[in-house]
């Protein structure tokens, strides 16, 4: 069965720093493309942050550029988002999300972590 498990939300000022973790389960996690993405209130989801399947290729949204990371530890089947400089526009609830590089129709997604970036 498979699990995508996203936790290190949270309520933050603004210009500090989360990382969230996505622990994966179930599947071949090497054979898949691991991403952020972001849902505020109103919104429709979108893409926050991307990594190839061993790490050697990434892709961010022009607003996170520069103050995301995503990386990825395959042997602990983990992908993570290190977020600094955090703004109140960044406020979402964050969804991990594994999309075989193959197979698109394989295609899993956690609960969501919520971020709160507010004084």
């Amino acid at each position: 069965q498979v699990h995508l498990v996203e936790s290190g939300g949270g309520l933050v000022q603004p210009g500090g720093s989360l990382r969230l973790s996505c622990v994966a389960s179930g599947f071949t996690f090497s054979s898949f493309v691991m991403s952020w993405y972001r849902q505020a209130p109103g919104k429709t989801r979108e893409l926050v942050a991307g990594i190839s399947t061993y790490g050697s290729s990434t892709n961010y949204a022009d607003s996170v550029k520069g103050r995301f990371t995503i990386s990825r530890d395959n042997a602990k089947t983990t992908v993570y988002l290190q977020m600094n400089s955090l703004k109140a526009d960044d406020t979402a609830v964050y969804y991990c999300n594994a999309r075989h590089r193959m197979v698109p129709r394989l295609d899993y997604w956690g609960q969501g972590t919520q971020v709160t970036v507010s004084s």
